[in-house]
Parts: C-alpha cells; structure tokens; sequence
C-alpha cells in the first residue's frame, strides 16, 4: 500500500497534467482495524490493501447540446481515439474478484497502459465539435469503458433503436495478432465511439487531422435491428459464414434476469468503547493531527496542476500561506462573470463497520457541510454522484450495502429532495494473500464516496477556512449532533487501539449520525443566509479529526492562535473536542454577534450552536475549562504534526533535502505569506492605443504535445 501511495499518485498527476484539466479536490483515508479470524482461520483485517483512486470530473453542457440526435440508417459508427491492444482484457472481470483470486495471465492482461496525449486529442476534437453549436457534426456519443467496443458499439445503436455492422478490418489496432474476440473486447483506453451522418463525414475528418487525432468509421447503422460484426462486413453484402457476430439486439439486449443475493447480517461488532480517562489530552491532540487522515495532504495536492483552463476560483490550497484545507472546488463557466461550478466530496467508510447505513448518511452529511463553502442557492441545486464499493459475498457484507443503499437512496435523500442521477460501484474490496503459511485476508468496510455538485451564481462570495486577524471575532460550532459526542469509529480512537482494556482495539461506542435530515436542510440555510447577510468571515467544515482538528486548521491557514474554550460545550475535553459529528466552525465578527445568534434561532438550530474559541496573535493554542488550561500546544509543535506525513511521504518519494526546506519554511510562524504586488494597473486599458490605431500585435499558439493552455 506504502509503495502504490508513492507512486500511484504521481502516475494519476501526470496523466492529468498531460490531459491538461485542472485537479482541484479530493480526500485520503488511510485505514487498519486488525484482530479478527476469517472462515478459513486465517487472520482478517478491515483495511484498504487494495488502495483505491477515485478520479471524477465537472464540466458544463449548453442546453442545445443536452439532448442526442438518434441515428438514422446509413450514419457512420466510428472509432475515435487510440488503436485496439491485448490489454484491458478481463478487466471488467478482474475488477469483481478478490486480488490473489484470478489467474496470473487475466492479471496480466488486465492491466491498462495510458496514453494522456491521445486522451488530449480526443478531448479537442470533441470541444472543436461541441464549440460548432447546433451544427455539431456528433449525433451519438458513447465513451469505450468495460468490455470495449464489444459494450460501447451495441449500445450506441441500441439507445437509437438501430442496428448496425462493424467491419473489424477496419478498427484500428497495434497488434495484428489480436483474434476477433480480443479485437472486439479489449478495454484500451481514450477510445470513444459515436454517430456521424454519413454527408458530415469529411467536415469531421478535417477536424481531426487538425487536432492530430486518429479515427476510422467501422461501420454503419441499420434499420434492421440487428449486430452484424466480421472482417470485411458491408451493409446490403450477402452474410459472411465466418461472422463473429451476427445477432438480433434483443438478444444482446434482452430482459436480464434479476440478480438475486441471500445474505444474512453479521454479528454485532465486538469492538471494546475508547476509555478516554487513560489518555492525555495533549499527546492525544499531535496523534490525531498527525494521523494520515487528518495531515496535511500538501503531497498529493502540489504534483496536479489546479490552474490550467484559467478558470479556477478555488483550488485546494487557502490563503497567504497556500495550505492545502479548502472544503471544495469552484470553477469559472466562463472568462467573463462569476457565474461558476462547485464540487465537494464526503465519505465515513470506517464507521461501515459498526452502523452501515449511519456511514452512508455521513458520508451524503459531510459533502453537503463541504458545499456549504460555495455560494450554492439551495439544497434542490445540488446534484450527487455515489460511488460504491464493497466486498461481495465476504459474509455479512451484502447485507451491510444493502442498509447503506436503502437508508440514502430510499431514505435520506427522497427526505431532502436531493437526487443522485449518477455513480459507480466496486464489489471486490478485499484480498487474499500467503505470509509465513498463514493466510491473510483484507477486507474493506463498505464504502459510500459521494461527490455533490452545484452551480453558483457568484463565486466571489465563496468562504474558506482562512481567519481573518484583524477584527475581534468568536469562533461557532454549528454541530448537527445537536450536542451529542460519539467517538465510535473516530480518529481519536484509531490513534489509541490499546485504550479499550480489551484484545480488540478500541474502536466500538455510539456511532455519529444524521439523526435528523431537517437539521442538514436547516444548516445550509442558515450558512447560506449568513453568507448573504455578510456575518460569515470563515468557515471550515467538522469532519475527521472532530472539531479540534477543524479549529487547528483554521489557525494553520491564518498563522494565529487560539483559546478554546470548554465551559458550556462539554464535561469530557476528549469527546467534545474529537467527536466526528457533522457540522461547521464559523467565525464571526464580535459586532455581528447578536445578528448571527437571531439567525440562528430563527432556523431553529439553537441546540447546535455555541461559541467555542477565539483567534489570538500568540503562537499557542490552549483549552481551557473553568479559568484552567487542560492543555497548551505551541503552534510550530501543532504544525509540526500535522505536516508529519506530507514531510516523511515528500523524503521517501522526492528530493530529501528540498522536503526538509519546504517544511522548514511552512512551519515559521512569523513568515510574511505571500502578498500580491502588482507592477500595473490592472483597470488600465491595455488594448487601447492597439484598437484606436488599427494596429493588432501577430500572436502565435503553440499547440505541441503537452501544452493545455492555448484556449485562455
């Protein structure tokens, strides 16, 4: 896992640089709960051997283009992108069995090779496409995933009722050896196929000689709903014996039966409840910081590029001293106006293991206190996409998705009228594997990520977790607990597993929940009329690491300190401060006070609401309770934890030496930030001594493999 962590980002960040789109969110979950027995009395742990990458994009549609154009008979069925090769082949296989459970050549021959410059020119003949309008040459479109063209060529002519025959001579490949089944089915990427009518056909290939992209029309559509597929298959041609496909579409297409799993659900978790009396606060508050959930992910963030497109409004990294905290992404629809996009993600997976479908409310709970950092109008806004992933037939497991689907899919959401019109889903989440002769076995909780989408009308008026150091101000916790303190499945615990008095780790207790969906509705009201109202200076969401981490990160971004203070929020210094409840830390100016309290009683969440800190010029973060300090950390000591992993993973992956100076320089308290010093006026009007006089300066674009920036 250590040695994937290492190098699996860099290969995705360099994909995407060469793809040239911006990578702007995401989250890191590093988890390991050992001590239990699987069926076959090896040992079993709940963990992520198998790290996962979610990668998801945002874009934007004009409405002339919403709707496809069905294909008409004679339209041309074409591949565009890169050449057929044995990869991919058993990889929508390969993907639902356990690792260490497939055959060493599947393995093999599932392994994908990626090629971000061919995926570049695909995406530009598309945009050169999509920028003609309603005379966008494409009626039909359809990206090459699982099972190939063998998947993407049937149902481009299905979703139009159509027919087709594909001539395989005529698919492009890089390996004549391939037969017509690997010719048909392997998965090679930045492949996609679609429709052209058949008079469009040359303004279609002009275009992709201009973006340098290979394309070849395999076939046609046809009336008769039926698959013709063969070397040398022509429309109207006598059928070939030797076809390799000569079906009806609705044998392809036929009524599937139902998938039907019996399932039973697991014992309840056995799991000891952390005993927080044996711990000490101030060596607790540098574990959780330092846990590789909770650190700074500046190794992950600073290999992608956030800026190409020139349409970023927020990217991860916040302000002067550009860490890496902000709860979302915003882009730019365009490159004049504040109209924009807004991205956010939430996941709880570990809390899976004790309460299945409380995770999955979580995890929808956590996207939405994300969102809230943008200026989204209101909850109807806001668009879902719920990516699933679970161990399949590991006992118990089935039963455990089952209550996570239903309890957001038919629940949850139905409740607070938010829809999720798209996902995906993984059912091989585990691995088998031989140490010393004794089997091992991982398994992974069930997973729900959900990634929420929404349009902003300003993305000017966005917030982020930066203080600001110049007004006397409180910091709010907005806790939709509504006052409740559940460690089950926290960071807290996972930094103590010994401090259970048991075997197991320490992992049990109540879980956190949404246990009432009006208060989510509630909430984004109330953040969105603050907003509005101009009482919001900061804002940072509570999630792992409970509201000490979010208060920590709030005084990393703005190089201040803090008093937090105890009286009136909590008896348990260590549950109030690290309970992983959904929920928020605002700031909010001293003089707004009293206009903040009636907004929030006037969205009822009275019971959720209380001032817990306050920012200060020392370098030192305290809590305090009845006048004493329970615990006091310098600033630097905080940072220093929290920068740990990013630190050791920068060491083992890049330069030492230039990993020791980044962090030396993150760390000075004192350091200025960066500020911006301009050497013009950015109100003068530079075209217009060019625009009065005629005279236009000859600009050249280059346009060469690895440059993404020729649109802005």
């Amino acid at each position: 896992a250590l040695e994937i962590m290492l190098d699996g980002p860099l290969g995705a960040a360099a994909f995407n640089n060469e793809f040239g789109r911006p990578n702007l969110t995401g989250y890191f979950r590093s988890f390991e709960l050992a001590g239990g027995r699987a069926q076959d009395g090896g040992i079993l742990s709940r963990a992520y051997d198998k790290p996962i990458m979610l990668a998801g994009g945002l874009g934007a549609i004009d409405r002339v283009q919403v709707e496809k154009i069905r294909l008409q008979p004679g339209d041309a069925v074409i591949v565009l992108g890169g050449p057929a090769m044995l990869i991919g082949l058993g990889g929508g296989a390969a993907s639902s069995v356990a690792s260490g459970d497939s055959a060493e050549d599947l393995d093999f021959a599932s392994v994908q090779r990626d090629n971000p410059e061919m995926e570049r020119r695909c995406q530009e003949v598309i945009d050169r496409c999509v920028a003609l309008g309603a005379d966008n040459p494409i009626r039909w479109f359809h990206d090459v995933g699982a099972g190939g063209l063998s998947n993407a060529i049937p149902e481009l002519l299905h979703d139009s009722g159509m027919g087709g025959v594909i001539d395989l001579d005529k698919v492009p490949s890089d390996d004549p050896s391939l037969s017509p089944m690997q010719l048909w089915c392997n998965e090679s990427q930045e492949r996609y196929v679609l429709g052209v009518a058949q008079d469009r056909l040359a303004g279609f290939a002009e275009i992709c000689a201009r973006e340098r992209c290979p394309f070849a029309a395999v076939g046609v559509a046809t009336a008769e709903e039926r698959l013709v597929v063969g070397y040398g298959a022509s429309a109207g041609a006598t059928p070939a014996a030797d076809l390799a496909i000569d079906l009806p579409m609705d044998v392809l297409f036929g009524k599937a039966p139902k998938m039907h799993r019996d399932t039973a659900h697991p014992p309840a978790p056995r799991w000891p409840a952390l005993d927080t009396a044996a711990l000490d606060l101030h060596e607790a508050g540098l574990r959780v910081l330092a846990h590789p959930t909770v650190a700074s992910k500046q190794f992950l963030v600073t290999i992608g590029d956030r800026s190409v497109g020139g349409l970023t409004a927020r990217d991860q990294m916040v302000g002067p001293w550009q860490l890496p905290l902000a709860d979302c992404a915003i882009t730019l629809s365009g490159f004049e106006g504040f109209t924009g996009e807004a991205m956010a993600i939430g996941e709880r997976a570990p809390l899976a293991l004790l309460d299945a479908a409380a995770s999955a409310r979580m995890a929808v709970g956590e996207a939405i206190t994300n969102l809230c950092a943008a200026p989204v109008e209101s909850l109807q806004r806001i668009k879902l996409s719920a990516n699933w992933m679970a161990a399949a037939n590991h006992p118990g497991e089935d039963a455990l998705l089952f209550d996570a689907v239903r309890a957001v899919g038919m629940q949850l959401c139905p409740q607070i009228d938010l829809s999720i019109p798209v996902g995906k889903d993984s059912l091989s989440m585990q691995a088998q594997w031989q140490a010393d002769g004794v089997g091992q076995t991982s398994v992974s909780p069930v997973s729900l990520v959900i990634t929420a989408f929404a349009a902003v009308t300003d993305a000017r008026q966005q917030l982020s977790p930066l203080l600001d150091r110049e007004q006397e101000s409180d910091l709010w916790l907005i806790g939709l607990g509504a006052g409740k303190q559940r460690l089950g499945g926290s960071v807290l615990a996972q930094c103590h597993p010994a401090a259970g008095g048991g075997a197991l780790p320490a992992f049990g207790d109540e879980v956190p929940d949404l246990d009432d969906p009006q208060r989510l509705r509630d909430f984004f009201e109330l953040i969105r009329d603050a907003r509005e109202a101009g009482l919001l200076l900061a804002y940072h969401d509570r999630s792992d690491g409970g509201a000490f981490a979010a208060l920590c990160e709030m005084a990393f971004a703005a190089h201040c300190g803090l008093d937090i203070q105890l009286d009136g929020w909590g008896d348990d210094a260590f549950r109030t401060l690290f309970a992983e409840e959904l929920g928020a830390v605002v700031q909010v100016a001293d003089e707004d006070r009293a206009a903040f309290a009636d907004l929030v009683e006037r969205h009822a969440l009275t019971e959720c609401a209380q001032r817990i800190a306050r920012p200060t010029t020392a370098s030192v973060v305290r809590v305090l309770q009845d006048g004493k300090a329970l615990a006091q950390w310098g600033w630097e000591a905080l940072f220093d934890a929290w920068w740990s992993v990013s630190h050791a993973m920068q060491k083992l992956r890049d330069n030492p030496q230039v990993a020791d100076e980044e962090r030396d320089a993150a760390r000075q308290f004192a350091a200025p930030g960066l500020r911006p010093k301009l050497g013009y006026d950015p109100a003068e009007d530079v075209a217009a001594p060019y625009v009065g006089k005629g005279a236009r300066p000859r600009v050249a674009i280059l346009r060469e493999q690895g440059v993404n920036g020729q649109i802005e």
